[in-house]
């Protein structure tokens, strides 16, 4: 089978087994765009069945991920779709043996979570106060601590008097999050200048259409910039309320089930932030 089926034949089965397994379409994205890197790689070496690939071959790829600028923590993701990949072909029959499995990851340092101070927090609010429908995303997201995905695919059947009901989406399960008085003026600003379609999508454009991931990212990113808040990405959104209620007394179990953490141990990583952050007690709306 090895010198029938080609790199690029085993690469759309494992997109399949991607799907299968309910991975984000995201990480399906990533993983397909770094094996269609390594296979050019390997084709300019004239190889393409999967039983050529050896370990030096992956380890020259990763030499050659570094000589051309990748950074560390670059390398490390595209050496895990890698081991994933060749773990498929192994599983599958399409490979005897693993050439992945002997390639190490580059070491890297794992930064904290970026958590916003109350300077930061209102800031950005100022900044996008005058834009109701990011003033609505970016208090969502900062009351509920929902995912930017999560936030594109809310709809207005989502939206009760008290709660905010989250869809299961891609690989994350459903659950409902309480609305406190902060979010639902922001949503209730935001409603009244919402476009009347038929779209039923609760953030929309101009147009009608539905609010996407990319164009929310770009947007909140334009405001950070506006509000000089350096360093700070979309996600810290969430970071920033996980921490928060937290710090403020509220049951890591709770702050989890509320998360759509999968692990509890993902939560606890935010702990240890809290002994080292002075304003930690302090709760969003309050701010």
């Amino acid at each position: 089978m090895n010198n029938i089926v080609s790199l690029k034949d085993t690469l759309g089965k494992f997109t399949d087994f991607l799907k299968k397994q309910k991975r984000a379409s995201a990480t399906i994205l990533a993983y397909k765009a770094d094996i269609t890197q390594l296979v050019k790689f390997l084709e300019k070496k004239g190889l393409t069945s999967p039983g050529s690939v050896t370990t030096v071959l992956l380890n020259e790829f990763k030499a050659d991920l570094e000589r051309n600028g990748y950074i560390a923590k670059s390398v490390s993701r595209k050496i895990n779709s890698i081991k994933t990949f060749f773990k498929f072909l192994k599983t599958d029959g399409f490979i005897q043996e693993d050439p992945a499995a002997a390639v190490t990851h580059p070491k890297y340092e794992i930064k904290p979570p970026r958590i916003l101070s109350r300077l930061e927090y209102r800031a950005l609010r100022d900044a996008c106060r005058g834009d109701a429908r990011i003033s609505a995303v970016v208090e969502i997201m900062l009351q509920t601590g929902i995912r930017i995905a999560e936030a594109a695919n809310l709809s207005l059947d989502d939206i009760k008097e008290n709660e905010i009901h989250i869809k299961t989406y891609e690989s994350h399960g459903e659950r409902d999050i309480p609305l406190n008085k902060a979010a639902k003026e922001a949503l209730n600003r935001y409603f009244t200048e919402r476009p009347k379609v038929k779209e039923r999508s609760l953030f929309v454009t101009k147009t009608g259409r539905s609010f996407l991931v990319r164009n929310i990212r770009s947007s909140i990113e334009k405001y950070f910039e506006l509000a000089g808040i350096k360093d700070a990405t979309v996600n810290d959104l969430r970071h920033t309320w996980i921490f928060h209620h937290l710090a403020s007394g509220t049951p890591l179990v709770v702050i989890s089930k509320l998360a759509g953490h999968k692990r509890l141990s993902t939560t606890e990583k935010y702990l240890k932030l809290i002994g080292e952050k002075k304003e930690g007690s302090v709760k969003l709306e309050e701010l």
